[in-house]
């Protein structure tokens, strides 16, 4: 959760923030770690590096792999060139997705009076047993509520808090399918059986946090919009709204039929 007090090992994907730019290379605080470590102008770059700041500049955060470890000297050697795009990629949102844990996990501490640690042997160990992540479990409680986390053991009262917290600092990643309804009716109360169907399939049970939205594009075409979870979720969603919004026309002596954008 917090910096680690041990050293990295040889290989293992360190982000670190760049301090000092010099001469030959960069200077960098490891920011799992607290220690800091060198990027060698020659570990920058399989090409010749015509300018150090065109790969580490002040401030700048990096994904570096690291090379060499020498406790004794407190010296860790650090290379860029080494570490593919994919295990940048990789690295930083896995790097990301633990400082949200550990400042979700403080704002439970401070909510709760209750150390960090306390929280995470509560809370952390079970969720990361259970989900295989800490963020994994905070994410589905933010999706699903507090329920989520009592089943896998996590205390009444730590459980409401953290799916509180959840649901306000995630963002939960939503997935958007849409179409085109298009309903007629010749009716003397055709426009009302219309916006009877149209209401019906927006008002569909929905699993928590989704959405369905219709608005009229020009009659009788009407724009249906599902937003997800996931592409599973949305399918079945948009289906469901849309077969209830045509076979509510049909049943009042209209016409229905779906088009998918």
């Amino acid at each position: 959760m917090l910096k680690k007090e041990e050293w990295p090992e040889v290989g293992e994907l360190v982000v670190a923030t760049v301090e000092r730019v010099i001469e030959y290379g960069a200077y960098v605080r490891l920011d799992e770690y607290d220690k800091e470590g060198l990027l060698h102008i020659s570990e920058m770059s399989s090409s010749w590096v015509r300018n150090i700041r065109d790969y580490a500049r002040e401030g700048q955060k990096v994904v570096l792999k690291v090379l060499r470890v020498d406790p004794e000297r407190k010296h860790v050697d650090l290379s860029l060139r080494r570490v593919t795009r994919r295990e940048r990629t990789e690295k930083m949102l896995s790097w990301k997705r633990s400082r949200k844990v550990e400042s979700l996990m403080r704002s439970a501490s401070k909510k709760l009076g209750a150390s960090i640690d306390e929280i995470y042997e509560k809370a952390g160990i079970l969720m990361e047993k259970e989900f295989g992540d800490i963020y994994d479990g905070l994410e589905k409680a933010a999706k699903e509520g507090a329920d989520v986390l009592m089943r896998v053991g996590v205390p009444g009262d730590l459980a409401a808090v953290l799916a509180e917290i959840a649901k306000e600092k995630i963002k939960i990643p939503m997935v958007k399918m849409n179409g085109t309804l298009n309903l007629t009716s010749t009716k003397p109360d055709g426009v009302l059986q219309i916006r009877k169907a149209l209401l019906n399939a927006q008002n569909i049970e929905r699993p928590l946090g989704a959405e369905i939205n219709i608005h009229a594009v020009a009659a009788p075409r009407y724009r249906i919009e599902v937003l997800a979870h996931n592409y599973k979720e949305a399918e079945a969603l948009l289906k469901q709204a849309v077969d209830v919004a045509i076979s509510n026309i049909k049943e009042s002596g209209g016409q229905g039929s779906f088009n998918r954008s």
